[in-house]
């Protein structure tokens, strides 16, 4: 099996690659022209904003599937840079599907990265959410993945084409920036350790419940959709257990080496949040057999050791 991994610069870029590497497949990766992948793979300087530059890529490397990660992902950021966000999530995939559509090879399988923050304001007692439940966007980003998954949907009834969408719940890891919650509160921890700050940390909605699942799990995930999933079907992956927010502050606390006072930062309030969002994954369970083994708690003691490790290494 070849791989095109579309936008593998990012926090699951490199993990795809590994995990396809490992499972033997053929691995080509994609990147902005000011970004780098870091693994032994070809690596394709790529923008999907620019659609004339796909097609030759796609002609080139005539991929078995192509993982398309491409995208700006931060719900944050969505609300301070909407139109980019719409840019990059929506025209961006449209480009990618039109390429596909001119490319040489036909039958290649695009799996199409979107977002348990599609479902939104969800009605009560609608979890857990299975793949039918009606979409209804609470925030901008989750808007653009919403659409993005619609597209895909179109293309592959319209055009044949073979397309799988995923609805990825959250998912961490150590090297995840730390504009997501455990990569944060990891960092902050070890600063804090490091003397770095005052053993202050600062937090936002701790009520919000959401389903976390170790990245490691998820890329695992993709693999077996590329080799098992159903065409035209849509996929939750993640635990199917949401915590909130406190539980993950708790276990990360739990791991530190000293005493640290925590304090809430109205900054790190979102504009909109949702209380909570759970998974069905019964329909990947199904079809591919995958299911999440990593603990939240190993999660997060591996991604604190990673900030520990990281910091560490910039004194020397």
């Amino acid at each position: 099996m070849r791989a095109l991994i579309i936008g593998a610069a990012g926090f699951v870029g490199g993990y795809l690659i590994r995990e396809l590497k490992n499972s033997g497949w053929d691995v080509h990766a994609t990147c902005l022209p000011a970004e780098t992948v870091n693994e032994d793979v070809p690596v394709h300087s790529l923008d999907i904003l620019k659609k004339e530059d796909i097609t030759p890529l796609l002609d080139e490397v005539e991929p078995d599937v192509i993982y398309h990660l491409a995208a700006q992902s931060s719900v944050a950021v969505s609300w301070k840079k909407p139109h980019l966000t719409a840019e990059i999530n929506v025209v961006g995939t449209i480009n990618v599907l039109e390429a596909m559509r001119e490319a040489k090879k036909q039958d290649s399988r695009i799996i199409l990265i979107g977002s348990g923050e599609e479902y939104g304001y969800i009605r009560e007692g609608a979890c857990p959410l299975t793949e039918a439940e009606p979409l209804n966007p609470g925030n901008i980003y989750a808007a653009t993945k919403a659409c993005q998954g619609m597209l895909g949907e179109i293309y592959a009834r319209a055009y044949k084409m073979d397309i799988i969408m995923v609805r990825a719940f959250n998912h961490s890891g150590p090297a995840q920036s730390e504009i997501f919650v455990i990569s944060d509160f990891c960092r902050q921890i070890a600063e804090i350790e490091k003397g770095m700050r005052e053993p202050v940390m600062k937090v936002g909605n701790l009520s919000a419940r959401r389903d976390f699942t170790d990245v490691r799990d998820v890329v695992r995930a993709y693999r077996l959709l590329g080799e098992k999933g159903v065409s035209g079907a849509v996929y939750n992956v993640g635990r199917g257990r949401a915590v909130d927010i406190r539980f993950i502050l708790d276990t990360a606390l739990s791991f530190a080496n000293r005493s640290i006072e925590v304090t809430q930062d109205p900054a790190r309030m979102r504009a909109s949040d949702i209380p909570l969002i759970e998974p069905d994954v019964s329909r990947i369970a199904a079809d591919t057999g995958w299911s999440a083994e990593i603990s939240m708690e190993q999660t997060i003691e591996d991604t604190l050791n990673y900030w520990r490790k990281k910091l560490m290494s910039a004194d020397m």
